[in-house]
């Protein structure tokens, strides 16, 4: 058992000591067998002994969708690659799913695991998306989306919203949906379709010492999705969109299922290419709440830590701490609170704003970033009760302020190449004690 500053408990998952290798159920590991039903069997089998370790052994493993069962440790040896197919059809028939924060039935994710409890991805080997493949879509998959957004603001039932169809919506790596009691450890992932790790609806999670290497768009690290009590430790990133990016749902979809991602740990971990790496939302509707990220470092990339929403997205994101994190040569910000994000797939069709509270980040320091500094809150709803403390970091633009009510800058420090350094507006209950300034 794990207890942290913010009072959240995770229990490691165990297992019997039953072992099924797949071999042992005609696995071939060449590369180019198919092995989706040594797969499916191997943990079947595993399943009906009361559960075990379904174990890969070193070599070239190909598959199609492995499709987990509760009480079951999918173990890779030291040198045993996964590599999954990249033919669409495979990952039918279609499947429950939140697809960026609304629900549906889409193609399978590559590992899925629904209403499940006691799984365990871990081991020292590889995963292999082979996402390229699949990649194109970012480009065609608007209609889809649009589809999808306009099927839940419409209230058509979730047993509607089919879709599982080309060049439509790209599924995810890895996604536990609607269980509890998750370990993955120890793995090295690469290039999935679209979003690598996204456990939704999933309670007493633990995410730890993984690689994560992505390239392609919207290829995410880690998504964690309407979640409570989830630990996130020692993992390395460098990623095609957000290293870590915290969910809970989009718009109407996120406030009819009403679960907030809540009570999660994040430390010790790094990223050296990200869009951000760590952020919250922008599918925020559900709500988000005691988040605790420390001793990170984010050194490369656009952002470093990244919260955005928009009009229409409602929900809250509240009691947020962020404490002793590197950041350094960064594209864009290096901390963005922005409720003005805009780069969405589709415009939300309401103007309900969402609400961000109670932040504090601290002990945060850099050099080498565009503009340290942004925090970006809505005229009818202002950001509030946000402390910046011990920060000190360099780079060009300077600090810019809107719309926000009780903001307490303390100890911050900023080296800039920007002749105006700090700039407020409509900002209300200021305080700002023991910062300084100095152009490059």
């Amino acid at each position: 058992m794990l207890k942290n500053e913010f009072e959240v408990t995770v229990r490691q998952p165990e297992f019997p000591e039953k072992t099924f290798n797949i071999k042992e159920f005609g696995a071939v590991g060449d590369g180019k067998f198919d092995n989706s039903e040594v797969f499916a069997e191997a943990i079947n089998s595993c399943h009906q002994a009361g559960g075990g370790t379904v174990l890969v052994p070193a070599g070239d493993w190909f598959t199609g969708p492995i499709h987990f069962k509760s009480n079951i440790n999918l173990r890779l040896e030291a040198d045993a690659t996964i590599y999954f197919s990249d033919n669409f059809a495979d990952y039918l028939p279609v499947v429950f799913t939140r697809w960026e924060g609304n629900e549906c039935y889409n193609y399978s994710p590559l590992i899925y695991a629904a209403n499940c409890e006691n799984i365990a991805l871990t081991g020292q080997g590889k995963l292999v998306g082979n996402g390229e493949k699949w990649w194109p879509w970012k480009q065609t998959q608007q209609q889809a989306a649009q589809k999808l957004y306009d099927a839940q603001y419409n209230d058509i039932a979730v047993a509607d919203r089919i879709f599982g169809i080309e060049k439509g919506l790209r599924p995810q790596f890895i996604q536990p949906i609607n269980s509890k009691n998750i370990l993955i450890e120890g793995i090295t992932i690469v290039d999935g379709p679209m979003w690598t790790i996204h456990p939704v609806y999933c309670e007493n999670t633990i995410i730890r010492n993984l690689k994560i290497i992505t390239n392609g768009p919207n290829t995410d690290g880690i998504n964690p999705d309407s979640c409570s009590n989830m630990l996130i430790e020692n993992c390395d990133f460098e990623t095609g969109d957000d290293c870590i990016a915290i969910k809970s749902g989009i718009n109407e979809d996120g406030r009819r299922v009403n679960k907030p991602c809540e009570n999660l740990v994040i430390r010790n971990c790094k990223a050296k290419e990200g869009h951000g790496g760590i952020v919250i939302g922008s599918e925020m509707s559900g709500g988000v709440k005691n988040i605790h990220v420390h001793n990170c470092s984010f050194n490369g990339g656009e952002r470093g830590i990244r919260l955005k929403s928009m009009r229409g997205r409602g929900g809250v994101v509240e009691n947020l701490l962020f404490e002793d994190i590197e950041i350094n040569d960064l594209r864009a910000e290096g901390i963005i609170l922005n409720m003005y994000y805009d780069a969405t797939t589709v415009e939300p069709q309401t103007e309900m704003p969402p609400l961000f509270r109670n932040i504090t980040i601290r002990n945060i320091s850099g050099e080498n970033i565009e503009q340290p500094i942004v925090l970006r809150g809505l005229p009818e709803q202002k950001m509030e009760s946000i402390t910046l403390e011990k920060i000190d970091l360099s780079g060009s633009k300077g600090l810019q302020v809107s719309n926000l009510s009780r903001l307490n800058l303390k100890q911050v420090k900023l080296k800039l190449k920007a002749e105006l350094q700090f700039k407020f507006s409509n900002v209300d209950q200021l305080e700002v004690s023991e910062c300084s300034c100095q152009q490059q």
